[in-house]
């Protein structure tokens, strides 16, 4: 390993990987520190959702789109208070060019099924890469191996060097030792967000939420302390996406993480996938959509409600975000859903659904107790439903009545809910969960504009330093699926592209 290269970045998720190889590809000598002992980040784990206009494959299906109308349709998903704070310019530019990022992704061997509607989108732009995000992690990291490129797991950045007011470099924790490393032409932040950062949550989301965990459990912010420390202006740091509840993920590796995401394996289910009939793509999604996502509000909205360990309510399961506090401040951060007869009917088909990849696949209560028993449980009766997950029966017994007694009386409930008619009851039950509070991501990240660069409260460049993905959000609003992956590998390739042909010319005048 050397004292120096063109480029150091910051990073091994999605976005690290996009800049490390368009970097490496377009001419720059390029390291790549990543703090975990893998590569991957939040985009590793994800189904993998590419939403893009003005694609080759819309084109394929007859669909007449534009970044334009995709910018419109954009800020029409989320709340209306932070669309309002969004940044339109730059994301406009970002929806621009992520249509050559698809492109550029799918020359190099990459496979998507698609696209997919998820409305208020007026058309379907949601692309999935086969067999999921993974895919994007073997590719990007393979590609940037055999550009020259250097990978250091287990080598956290600690901090930025700077001198004379440019970023040169970063200090880094390699093997047990502080090391220096300098960086030529430029340092790109791509450290994935802050959703697993309980000191950053209670800065910028508060106090209250401290106790919820980030999904991912490598989230700390790290990119977004790296920028602060060089005086970036950080910008929507408040908006998360969440706190959400969601079942805990199944032990081990399921058998979508199992397929392969690259060579001739990748390669030959990408020419299958045309093949395959649209009802085993939705069984394959649906393995994936259990796993991951999580219990619609309207479940506990209908009448279902969540206890604890003991068996016992312990808030109103309509409020949220004060739900989601309340979990995390149960024993082991968990919590179980209760569901009667009448709500297992009413899950058990269209349009009532437990969990859903929009207009993809859908998931009910037959579904969960098929794919994942480990968070899924039916019994005859109460007594029996208890010992499925060890709750002390009698807790549960009573937490019922209790609950029968306001929603069969018109009652007060004694945390608050209002507006149930119907008590729990019949000869079958399910017990959802353990499920936990979570926050999925985060929004904020550091200003930057169309070239990556960091801005400082004047809106100056931070000359040398560069934010990517969740770290360089620059005040954009993504909600809403595959736009955030979108982002991410964009945005990255963007500067990685940049900082390579700046590497290159400089080695030309030399």
């Amino acid at each position: 390993m050397k004292d120096e290269y063109d480029v150091i970045v910051v990073g091994g998720g999605g976005s690290g990987l996009a800049a490390a190889m368009a970097a490496a590809e377009n001419g720059a000598e390029v390291l790549l520190l990543e703090k975990q002992p893998h590569l991957g980040g939040a985009t590793g784990i994800a189904v993998g959702s590419f939403t893009a206009s003005g694609t080759v494959l819309q084109q394929k299906a007859s669909i007449d789109d534009n970044p334009d109308d995709h910018e419109e349709d954009a800020a029409k998903f989320g709340p209306r208070d932070y669309q309002d704070r969004n940044n339109a310019g730059l994301r406009r530019f970002f929806l621009g060019h992520a249509a050559d990022t698809l492109h550029w992704l799918m020359d190099m061997g990459l496979v998507f099924h698609g696209p997919n509607p998820e409305p208020p989108n007026r058309v379907p732009r949601m692309h999935n890469v086969v067999p999921n995000a993974k895919a994007y992690i073997a590719v990007l990291q393979t590609r940037l191996m055999r550009a020259g490129g250097t990978i250091v797991v287990d080598a956290p950045a600690k901090e930025l060097i700077v001198e004379g007011g440019r970023v040169v470099g970063v200090v880094a924790r390699i093997d047990g030792q502080t090391k220096r490393i300098r960086a030529r032409h430029g340092v790109v932040l791509a450290a994935g967000d802050y959703a697993n950062a309980p000191d950053m949550i209670g800065r910028f989301r508060g106090q209250e939420f401290t106790a919820i965990e980030g999904i991912h459990p490598y989230t700390t912010g790290d990119g977004h302390r790296l920028a602060e420390q060089a005086g970036a202006r950080m910008v929507n740091m408040d908006i998360t996406y969440g706190p959400e509840l969601r079942f805990i993920p199944p032990p081990g590796k399921g058998f979508e993480q199992l397929l392969p995401s690259k060579g001739l394996g990748m390669k030959l289910m990408g020419m299958m996938m045309p093949l395959v009939p649209k009802a085993v793509i939705h069984r394959r999604i649906k393995r994936l959509l259990v796993t991951w996502q999580h219990p619609e509000d309207s479940l506990l909205d209908n009448g279902a409600i969540l206890v604890n360990r003991e068996g016992r309510r312990f808030t109103d399961e309509r409020a949220s975000p004060e739900r989601e506090i309340a979990v995390a401040a149960q024993p082991e951060k968990i919590a179980y859903i209760v569901l009667d007869e009448r709500l297992i009917d009413v899950y058990s088909e269209w349009p009532n659904f437990i969990s859903t990849a929009p207009e993809i696949a859908y998931a009910y209560v037959a579904d969960y107790l098929k794919l994942r028993p480990d968070v899924a449980a039916e019994a005859g009766s109460l007594a029996e439903l208890a010992r499925t997950r060890a709750l002390p029966a009698d807790g549960l017994r009573q937490t019922i009545e209790q609950f029968n007694q306001y929603a069969g009386s018109d009652g007060p409930d004694p945390f608050g809910r209002t507006g149930d008619s119907h008590p729990l009851a019949g000869g079958r039950w399910v017990l959802l969960g353990p499920v936990k509070a979570y926050f999925t991501t985060t929004e904020g990240g550091a200003a930057v504009d169309e070239q990556m660069q960091v801005l400082d409260p004047d809106g100056q460049p931070i000359a040398g330093l560069y934010a990517v993905g969740q770290n360089g959000l620059g005040g954009q609003v993504l909600w809403g699926h595959g736009l955030h992956i979108a982002w991410a590998i964009t945005s990255g390739r963007l500067v990685g592209e940049l900082l390579g042909k700046r590497a290159e010319r400089s080695q030309c005048r030399l």
